[in-house]
């Protein structure tokens, strides 16, 4: 059996995509912070140079320096903050002995994929997307109904204000205060579990795709699955996404997710606390189940009967 090797931005290409983003801004960065070490530009060469000879043998690498910042000196000690940095000398760095020579990698026979399109068409994720809409919608008009009852509840206590007496002013601004409270602990709570829903479900499609992206790649015979994104040219014999969907949405049409407004965690706790249900017992006098192995199909051609 051939071993394939997924490469991690073929699961989060968005990831990978924006890794590439911050190393072309380093550069830009490193200049504009005076902490990076920026290697000094090589000078343009006026005639050209006859190569140094080097030392037969093996080379020690020079010990290097690195620059401290010191410390602020406290108040009596005499220090100046205005110091320059410390140099620090390095031990030389250790020889790295020659390694045994390994076995080579096979020929890399690769194909691409698109996550956004597989995300896309993909059931269980179309399913995910639309429950969670629908959870935070309500989440939102919930919301609203609570803040517009919390409106309407000053402006009733600024109406009565002057046929209340202090205490009961004070009273009813307690409990309209601890209702607001209460009301933002549950939205957050709502919230939160809404998130912990949406990881629920996206931790299962992605636990398939990459079974599924493993068993399409062992299938065409390929060793090497890139994303499409990291990929300037190909042709479409290269393209797997389309057989990737669709033995998606065969193998994991839908996913599982908690209900509204409970905790992804609890949700688990309670489904492990439920007892096993026991296999149903035969009816009396009723023979028992065998269960047979399969019979081993003919390696070889069946002999003719006589």
């Amino acid at each position: 059996m051939r071993k394939i090797i997924l490469t991690r931005s073929a699961i989060v290409g968005a990831g990978m995509l924006l890794s590439g983003l911050v190393l072309q801004c380093l550069p830009a960065a490193a200049q504009q912070s005076p902490g990076y070490f920026i290697p000094p530009s090589p000078p343009t060469p006026s005639a050209p140079r006859a190569p140094t000879p080097r030392p037969a043998g093996p080379r020690v690498a020079a010990p290097s320096a690195v620059q401290l910042t010191p410390p602020a000196g406290s108040a009596g000690d005499g220090t100046n903050q205005n110091d320059a940095p410390l140099q620090v000398q390095l031990p030389p760095a250790p020889e790295l002995p020659p390694l045994a020579r390994g076995p080579a990698p096979p020929a890399a026979v690769i194909g691409v994929l698109g996550i956004p399109d597989i995300m896309h068409a993909a059931t269980a994720a179309q399913q995910v997307e639309k429950l969670i809409s629908e959870r935070r919608e309500k989440l939102n008009e919930d919301a609203q109904k609570e803040q517009a009852a919390w409106r309407d509840l000053q402006q009733g206590l600024a109406n009565q204000r002057a046929s209340l007496s202090a205490d009961q002013i004070r009273t009813k601004e307690r409990e309209l205060q601890e209702r607001i409270t209460n009301s933002q602990r549950q939205f957050r709570d709502r919230n939160r579990f809404i998130q912990e829903a949406a990881q629920v479900g996206l931790a299962q499609i992605e636990r398939m795709l990459i079974a599924i992206i493993r068993q399409v790649a062992e299938s065409r015979g390929m060793n090497l699955v890139l994303h499409r994104a990291q990929v300037a040219l190909n042709i479409n014999e290269f393209d797997i996404t389309d057989p990737v969907v669709e033995q998606m949405n065969k193998t994991l049409p839908s996913v599982v997710l908690p209900p509204d407004g409970v905790s992804a965690v609890s949700a688990v706790a309670a489904q492990a606390a439920q007892p096993a249900q026991p296999p149903a017992s035969p009816a009396p006098g009723a023979a028992p189940a065998r269960t047979s192995a399969p019979s081993p199909a003919p390696s070889g051609p069946a002999a003719p009967r006589r």
